[in-house]
This record gives structure tokens, C-alpha cells and sequence, in this order.
């Protein structure tokens, strides 16, 4: 262990913090945690966590645990503990061994409350959860005493042994620690550590009816497993008191120090698991991993990919400064990746037919396109060409100024990777719609210049014999201000257009055989993947994941 970051870290106070630790020799092996509450689907500010934590114990050669703080039987579920660790190993991580349970840990925690009581430092208290807030005081005022603190030891461990037996009712005692009433930290005015849940628990079943509250548990799993830095957001930092007093008394040889870091705030998203549940439980979204939502399962099915969210918590940082990010950074990081990475079809989301009506009757050919423009080892593909093909509806106009670059009757584009075209005339329907435009074509103009011929500009376009119909979701930001969550009634910020959906789309054949977890540039529209969600369906479903630029799709995330 030399304690240095590897090259690719950046360095933050944490890293600091750990390498004189390691320079004076506290540590032989840095351990972190990523201790999620299973109890909802993670988001991107979780995912600031674990590249935090997985990626201090990678730098380090250290390790790090993934453990799940499950103590609230009444909230938590399997389903919310397969898709965290589906979540932590898609961002390309793996923790130490098998994942750990504050579950694992009941027993042992259930004795070292006993070590409190039996020390005088715990009571059990039959004031009603109502009763105990009005006790606790205000951050202006004291608490005050509950009658109920001066029992001795052995009535409280009969009262806790009673508690634990089931023979007390929900909401008539809990276990308090015994600290200070007075505190002018709420955390040190007799906290809460057990109280009584009659619910099975996702691991335990119905062993126990009663459980350790999360601030109790912490301290003493992160000291159980030897874990050498405790990182948590600042919410936490009053309660680093509570955390201390908790291991300096009780017999426990490992002493964890906890640090605590600014949570991310990103703007025009919800982080509040409550809320994102309740957006959930309304059908608002349709689940956690709607495209719309900024949980890591709904960023995965938009189409982001782990380099961009990695690249993304790399470029914010970690410091104790609270400051909310522009939803443009997230979306620069995955155009970034995407960019260089992503190849490159054609797709129409608007079709209008376009008719060539110098080309062969029943006449096909093919043309060369490139999967990449800045990358010859990513080859090419071959696509059917013909008399007949979709252009986007918004390309072509009856009547244009000198700054429409694309198709206008009596003027000439190329066709992407084709010809040149002339639009000639065009037919409508009754309403006046136009339904077909009609043009000509110049035959020696296939992959070169033609003298006397300068077409204004270059649009796309799809076989209208061969493709792939598909249906086409566009995605802009679920909220219309940029802190919801700030807002009285966040229901009442919901974008009602936060959701288009194309019907009628129609894309180059190629795209027929794509998958779940590849992304694609549709070319001059924007990066998009096919939808995990839709899979296994015949018709094909595609998800917008950005735009091309941050301005070409107003108010698109």
C-alpha cells in the first residue's frame, strides 16, 4: 500500500483525509461501504455515492462492501435489493464479497442495546410517538425529560425483553437512548434506537418484531465490518454525534470515522425516494425506470451508459459545498460518449414520401453509408435505394428563404449517401396536406460532384420499399421548473409534454436487429436506443436519450 491515487482519480478532501491516514500509518487496507436503505430504486445522486465509495477502494486497492441498511421491514422489498445490485454492477462495479445485511447483524445489535440499558444508558419509553416529539423541543427550546428516563436497568430490560417477546403493541414503547435532553442537537435528545414492527422482514420473516432504528445500526455495522472511512452526504453531519456516542459506548474494538460530502442537486429532478415513489404509486411514470425519471434504472432505458454517469460524477466532484448542477451537464457527458461511440443510421419520424420520377420503375440499387464518420474500423453498411423513399416531413418546403437548407420545389439536395434530387412538384390532399412530393434525380451524381449542380444542403432519408417501422418515444425533462422539490405541490410542476409519442416512424433496415443496451445516432435528430421495456416485442420501440445539441430540441433533457 502506497497510499497514492491511481492516475485517472481525482483528488477531493476525502483523498486527502485518506492518504495522510495512510502516511501515518492508521490503516494497512482502505475500506468503504455503500450502504443503501432498500427500500426504493437508486438515482443519480446515489450514483455520485458509489463511484465515490467503489472508487476510493479501486484507487486505493482497497475494498468496498455493498450493504444493505434493512431495518424497516414495512418499506423494504427484494424487488429494491435486486435493482440495486443490478444498478452498482451496470455502472461497472463489484463489491467484496457477498453483499452484506444490517439483518446479519440483529443479534448482535440486539445485545449491545442490552449493554446500553444495562449501563443506564437506555430506557424504555412508553410515550406515544406524538407525546415524544413534544418533549423533544424545538431548535430554540430544550426537550424535556420523558417520566419515564429514571427507570433502572433491570425494569428496562424487562420492558425491552417484553418489546422483543411481542407483548407490547405497536406505538406503546420504544427504546431511547439516554443522552441529553437539552442538546442543542435534535440527534442528541434521546433518540429513538428500537421500536416495535409487527411485519415480516424480506430476510428475517417474522423472528423479530423489533427493529434497530437506522441511526443505531449505521455506526455499528460500518464498526462490525472493520470499514475504515464512513462517507455520507451532509445531511448526516449532525448526526455524526450520535454516531460516535454510540461506538465510544458499547464494547466494540473498531472505531470508523465518518466523513460527510454535499449530495447532488440536479436541476428539473426529484433525488426524495418518498417522491419518486409517489410519482410511481400515482401513475405519473410508468415505474421506476421510466426514461423521464433520473433513477439509474430509468437513465439506463433512456439510453445513457455507464462512462457517461461516471464521467458525469467525476466532473462535479466531491466537496462539502451545497450547489445544485445544470441538468446540461448530465446531458453533455452521454452526448460526449456518445458521439465518439455510437454508430450512425437513418431514421424518419415524420415521413412524407418522396417519388423520383426519372428512376427505373422496379429498380433497386445500393448505396455505401458509413456506421461512423470519424471512424473507419467501425465499417459500413449497404442500403437499398429505389424510386421510392421517406424524407422527413419538415425537410421539404413549397416556399423557403435563403437560409432553408434542405428540399424546395424547383431546388436540389443531396439525399444522405445518394443523389442529388430536385424537387419538381408535389400532390395534396383535400385539407390541403401535403401527402407526396415528386422530383428528379441526376444519375451521375451518386458519391460525387456534379458541375452546374449545387444542392443546398443534405437530408436524410429511408427506403420507402425496405425499413423498419417503429414506434419513436421523445422524451423532454418530467418537470417544468428547476428545483421541484422545493415546491409546495412538486405534483404541480409535472411537464404535461414530457412524453411524445411517434407512431409512424420509419427506419433503415439495419435497425430491425438492434438490442436493448446499444445506442444510435439517428442522423440530424438525435442518440437514441431501443427500448429495454419492449424487448421481446415484435414492433420496435426506441427511446430518445439526447438530443444532438443542447438547442436543437428546446427543453429536451
Amino acid at each position: 500500500m502506497t497510499g497514492e491515487l491511481d492516475s485517472d482519480r481525482p483528488a477531493n478532501f476525502i483523498t486527502q483525509i485518506i492518504d495522510e491516514d495512510l502516511a501515518q500509518q492508521k490503516y494497512q487496507v482502505i475500506k468503504t461501504r455503500f450502504p443503501p436503505e432498500p427500500n426504493g430504486y437508486l438515482h443519480i445522486g446515489h450514483a455520485k455515492s458509489i463511484c465515490l465509495n467503489f472508487g476510493i477502494a479501486e484507487s486505493y486497492r482497497g475494498t468496498c462492501n455493498l450493504r444493505f441498511d434493512d431495518t424497516n421491514p414495512v418499506k423494504e422489498d427484494t424487488e429494491y435489493v435486486d435493482s440495486i445490485k443490478r444498478d452498482v454492477n451496470w455502472l461497472g462495479f463489484q463489491w467484496d464479497g457477498e453483499p452484506r445485511y444490517s439483518s446479519d447483524y440483529f443479534e448482535k445489535l440486539h445485545g449491545y442495546a442490552r449493554e446500553l440499558i444495562e449501563k443506564g444508558l437506555a430506557y424504555v419509553d412508553e410515550l406515544s410517538p406524538d407525546e415524544i416529539r413534544e418533549y423533544r423541543g424545538t431548535l430554540t427550546e430544550p426537550g424535556k425529560n420523558s417520566p419515564y428516563r429514571e427507570r433502572t436497568p433491570e425494569e428496562n430490560l424487562a420492558l425491552f425483553e417484553k418489546m422483543k417477546n411481542g407483548e407490547i403493541a405497536e406505538g406503546k414503547a420504544c427504546l431511547r437512548a439516554k443522552i441529553d435532553m437539552s442538546s442543542p442537537f435534535m440527534c442528541m435528545r434521546d433518540p429513538v434506537i428500537y421500536r416495535i414492527r409487527f411485519a415480516d422482514h424480506h430476510r428475517t420473516g417474522n423472528k423479530w418484531c423489533i427493529y434497530p432504528m437506522y441511526d443505531f445500526t449505521h455506526c455499528i455495522s460500518d464498526a462490525i465490518e472493520g470499514i475504515t472511512h464512513s462517507i455520507c452526504t451532509l445531511e448526516f453531519q449532525d448526526n455524526r454525534r450520535l454516531y460516535d456516542w454510540v461506538l465510544e459506548h458499547i464494547t466494540i474494538e473498531h472505531h470508523p470515522h465518518q466523513y460527510e460530502f454535499s449530495r447532488l442537486n440536479l436541476e428539473y429532478s426529484i433525488t426524495s425516494k418518498r417522491k419518486l415513489n409517489l410519482l410511481v404509486k400515482e401513475g405519473i411514470v410508468d415505474g421506476w425506470d421510466d426514461p423521464r425519471m433520473t433513477t439509474i434504472s430509468g437513465l439506463r432505458r433512456r439510453g445513457y451508459t455507464p462512462a457517461s454517469i461516471r464521467e458525469f460524477c467525476r466532473r462535479i466532484g466531491v466537496t462539502k459545498q451545497e450547489n445544485t448542477v445544470e441538468m446540461g451537464a448530465l446531458e453533455s457527458c452521454i452526448r460526449e460518449d456518445l458521439n465518439e461511440n455510437a454508430e450512425r443510421r437513418m431514421a424518419v419520424l415524420d415521413p412524407l414520401e418522396l417519388v423520383i420520377d426519372n428512376y427505373p420503375e422496379g429498380k433497386e440499387e445500393t448505396v455505401t453509408a458509413m456506421n461512423h464518420p470519424l471512424k473507419e474500423e467501425l465499417g459500413t453498411r449497404e442500403l437499398p435505394f429505389g424510386k421510392r423513399v421517406f424524407i422527413e416531413r419538415e425537410d421539404f418546403r413549397e416556399e423557403a428563404n435563403k437560409k432553408f437548407k434542405r428540399l424546395v420545389l424547383g431546388k436540389e439536395v443531396r439525399l444522405r449517401y445518394a443523389y442529388i434530387v430536385r424537387a419538381d412538384s408535389c400532390e395534396k390532399d383535400e385539407a390541403g396536406n401535403i401527402i407526396r412530393v415528386h422530383c428528379t434525380y441526376i444519375p451521375e451524381s451518386l458519391g460525387t460532384e456534379i458541375p452546374d449542380h449545387k444542392p443546398k444542403g443534405v437530408i436524410h432519408w429511408v427506403s420507402a420499399e425496405r425499413h423498419v417501422k417503429a414506434e419513436v418515444r421523445l422524451y423532454q425533462r418530467l418537470f417544468l421548473v428547476p428545483n421541484p422539490g422545493a415546491q409546495e405541490d412538486f405534483l404541480a410542476t409535472i411537464n404535461p409534454d414530457s412524453l411524445k409519442i411517434v407512431k409512424d416512424a420509419v427506419l433503415e433496415e439495419s435497425l430491425a436487429n438492434a438490442v436493448p443496451g446499444q445506442s444510435f445516432q439517428f442522423e440530424r435528430t438525435g442518440y437514441f436506443c431501443p427500448d429495454s421495456r419492449y424487448s421481446g416485442d415484435s414492433a420496435k420501440v426506441f427511446n430518445l436519450t439526447v438530443a444532438l445539441k443542447e438547442d436543437s430540441q428546446k427543453a429536451q433533457s
